[in-house]
């Protein structure tokens, strides 16, 4: 019996090594390939959810690995210029052209990076813009079986009665204080102030995120959401009976967008033109996709923008390049008149 016994205890020994030998040879080959990738630094304004995902997609496909620094607009503006620790920078238009305007950038032009429209890049090659997302009416279908003439204009929504309206509050997100100085820069601000004081009334809630206003549209507590297309988009994927509008005459939008830094060498820059053009293409739109991040591609070529049902989709040609002090002014004009006023 003690024979069976010490057989038995040396093949469980045995068996230990062996498993604990190979877990060692596959940890090593791990580390082996982890020290061979390589690292490709990025500096972005974008949502930290966002960089990983497409830090995880690009390692995984291209074996390269993205470590992305979050720095805000002012941070980015003060350090990438004269900066050689990144290679690329991916954030939003208003930075880029910053950017652009300090000699941050070196020009990059590719096959594909040409294909992309003048509007979404920096005509001397300095930047390229590589996603966007519109500003959208995102319409409950039940409400919209009720109308004989959808509000698909700023000023027919201004003007439309008894409809409840969803919107984010102006101080409350970049993305919607975007909305309000896009809509000056295309229609004026005596326009612009007179569409939003329409559409005031009919306000069910000013809410303090992007996602709120299309899920109140989507549960029925709101007729039209006034929100960014990518998370109109979430909620028609997980069901929601919405449909998404996009304004006849013109809407704003957010660009996104990389560029090359000058100071970065040229082993970085060669791997960040090859990360651009990735950015570019259909696999980056997927990786953002599975995560429910629905994007527009700026890439005529690429299948997502072939499939692109909004076809008709108009963007406002103005860009809103105003100062943080005319920001703010029109920020405390809208609060002290239309947010909390009765003219």
């Amino acid at each position: 019996m003690r024979r069976y016994t010490m057989l038995l205890l040396t093949a469980f020994l045995l068996f230990v090594l062996v498993v604990a030998g190979s877990a060692y040879l596959s940890d090593s080959g791990h580390l082996k390939e982890d020290a061979a990738m390589q690292t490709l630094t990025v500096y972005t304004t974008l949502p930290a959810e966002h960089a990983d995902q497409i830090g995880k997609a690009y390692a995984k496909k291209r074996h390269v690995r993205l470590e992305f620094v979050p720095l805000s607009a002012e941070e980015l503006v003060a350090r990438a210029p004269k900066d050689d620790r990144a290679a690329l920078v991916l954030a939003d238009e208003e930075t880029l052209m910053r950017l652009s305007a300090a000699g941050a950038f070196t020009p990059y032009v590719s096959e594909v990076s040409d294909a992309v429209p003048e509007e979404f890049k920096q005509s001397s090659g300095t930047w390229t813009g590589v996603w966007y997302d519109p500003v959208v009416f995102a319409v409950n279908r039940d409400y919209l079986r009720t109308l004989r003439e959808v509000p698909d204009t700023w000023s027919a929504l201004a003007r439309a009665s008894g409809v409840r309206i969803g919107m984010t509050d102006f101080m409350a997100a970049d993305a919607s204080a975007h909305l309000l100085y896009s809509l000056i820069a295309e229609f004026g601000d005596a326009e612009a102030y007179d569409i939003l004081r329409g559409i005031h009334p009919n306000v069910v809630q000013y809410t303090k995120y992007l996602s709120n206003p299309v899920r109140q549209a989507g549960m029925g507590e709101a007729d039209i959401a006034i929100a960014v297309e990518s998370e109109a988009l979430r909620y028609v994927s997980d069901g929601y009976p919405l449909r998404i509008i996009y304004p006849a005459d013109g809407t704003a939008y957010t660009l996104t967008g990389a560029g090359i830094l000058v100071q970065s060498s040229e082993a970085d820059r060669q791997a960040a033109g090859r990360l651009l053009d990735w950015l570019l293409s259909d696999e980056a739109q997927a990786a953002l996709a599975a995560q429910g991040f629905h994007f527009l591609t700026t890439n005529p070529a690429t299948l997502a923008a072939q499939s692109f049902a909004g076809k008709n989709l108009v963007l406002f040609q103005q860009l809103p390049q105003f100062t943080d002090q005319e920001k703010h002014a029109f920020l405390d004009r809208w609060v002290k008149y239309i947010r909390f006023g009765n003219s």
